[in-house]
């Protein structure tokens, strides 16, 4: 496994805690994760994706969706197995579970919806007007005067 020292970037750079961060993180996050459960993130235009969890065995009350600050976190608690049930064979993992994505600034979520065992969590990225591009107007007049005010 190769390393990276992000300490330089941490001395040179003001207001961008939140990349380091995340850089930081994904470098110290474990090499193997449990995969569990498998997930798709899917572009579906400029400004909208989705989330899409296979949550077989699972209903909408054991599914927990919350956003807090830049995270979504999507966590399931299975209901307790029936003892007297036997099983010739079981693969259904049923376990629970809790799965966490960090949203880039301006990115929330739509909303979340569940059918045949796929859960889909809708995001959106909405941009405040101030923040989008705006087109400023040259003026060709004369000169600018600047008032001085006296202190």
């Amino acid at each position: 496994m190769r390393t990276f020292d992000f300490s330089p970037l941490f001395r040179s750079t003001v207001g961008f805690d939140r990349m380091t961060q995340l850089m930081d993180a994904a470098m110290t996050r474990p090499e193997q994760s449990d995969g569990y459960p498998p997930y798709n993130i899917e572009k579906q235009g400029d400004n909208k994706y989705c989330i899409t969890l296979a949550v077989a065995g699972f209903g909408p009350d054991d599914i927990d969706v919350t956003v807090k600050e830049n995270s979504l976190v999507i966590s399931g608690k299975a209901e307790a197995v029936d003892k007297e049930q036997s099983y010739l064979h079981r693969s259904i993992a049923g376990r629970a579970f809790e799965r966490s994505f960090q949203l880039a600034d301006h990115l929330v979520v739509g909303g979340a919806d569940m059918e045949n065992g796929l859960l889909h969590v809708d995001l959106k990225r909405i941009v405040p007007e101030e923040l989008k591009p705006r087109r400023v107007e040259i003026s060709t007049g004369g000169p600018k005067t600047i008032e001085q005010k006296a202190a």
